[in-house]
């Protein structure tokens, strides 16, 4: 007698090598999050990205649950504790995406510092106004880079070769480690007072959700600039909005948001010194490749040979 052909749920799009990787593995794959409530209590595996979440109450209806893969890094849409409780194995890709995400807290320092969006919409609208979008220059400048994981260690790599001096913040992370990718590590008080840019790649957890508050401004000098393309809640939107108005911030650039997408009057949209973009930090050609495939051989490895990696929690299996 055969054992069952397992079943794999992607709820969120991924490239088509995804599901062929799957299926070529012999497994039985469905696609789509309108197919969760249907297949819930019946898969042996789940991919997501962002777009899908992963609660208690979901875990205790999928009985037949063996592993979950993010494709991608932030795991902050599934509960991995009670995934682990339940002996339900969560991993993720954490460098599949890495470089596009580097490359667009980059994009946005540039389109920033130089008011490149605000210049193509007055171009746009007939207007030439050199006069008031003078900019400034990132050679030379002090960059403070909060959470050095894959993300944040190339966006010092990359700001070193531009030039910028380099600041990391990360209380898990040695100076020498800090030193190889061209960045200082330096106590976060100390480094929020040097900073002319901010860029943000912290995990989104219990210390670090609204972490960029009044408090945070306080200890930086006036002008600063912040970069966001981790996660929208570890920035108080109000304290935000208070330091641009008070002049304290000189601008920001967000690709993510506390609710996305924010509303349609949402105050960022709008506001003059602010950038945003549609959470595109992984959207690229190869990143999406990336995390389809990657995710893909994870959940294979680890569904037929019980092969584990980048575990980001430890269930009793």
């Amino acid at each position: 007698m055969t054992d069952p052909i397992q079943k794999v749920l992607i709820s969120d799009p991924l490239p088509a090598e995804t599901r062929a990787i799957l299926e070529r593995a012999g497994l039985e794959v469905v696609e789509g999050a309108d197919q969760i409530e249907a297949h819930l209590g019946s898969i042996s595996g789940w991919i997501l990205r962002s777009g899908s979440k992963i609660t208690a109450e979901i875990l205790d209806q999928a009985k037949q649950l063996k592993c979950i893969c993010r494709a991608g890094a932030g795991v902050d849409n599934i509960d991995c504790d009670a995934a682990a409780n339940r002996g339900v194995l969560v991993m993720n890709t954490p460098s599949a995406n890495s470089n596009a995400a580097a490359e667009h807290a980059l994009g946005l320092m540039f389109a920033m510092a130089r008011n490149i969006p605000q210049g193509h919409g007055g171009m746009a609208n007939g207007e030439w106004g050199r006069k008031a979008l003078v900019g400034i220059e990132l050679e030379g400048k002090t960059l403070v880079v909060l959470g050095l994981g894959k993300i944040g260690q190339r966006v010092c790599r990359k700001a070193s070769a531009l030039g910028m001096s380099v600041i990391g913040c990360d209380p898990f992370v040695s100076a020498a480690d800090a030193s190889a990718c061209g960045a200082e590590l330096v106590e976060l008080d100390d480094a929020l007072i040097r900073a002319d840019f901010i860029s943000l790649h912290p995990p989104l957890n219990d210390s670090t959700l609204g972490m960029v508050n009044h408090q945070f401004f306080g200890r930086c000098k006036d002008g600063v600039r912040i970069v966001n393309v981790s996660r929208g809640p570890v920035i108080d939107e109000a304290s935000l909005l208070a330091g641009l108005e008070s002049g304290k911030v000189a601008g920001a650039a967000l690709d993510v948001f506390a609710e996305e997408p924010p509303v349609a009057d949402h105050p960022f949209r709008t506001h003059p010194k602010i950038i945003c973009t549609p959470h595109l930090g992984a959207s690229t050609v190869e990143a999406q490749d990336n995390v389809g495939t990657q995710s893909a051989h994870q959940v294979v490895g680890f569904l037929t040979e019980a092969r584990i990696e980048h575990a980001v929690n430890a269930p009793g299996i």
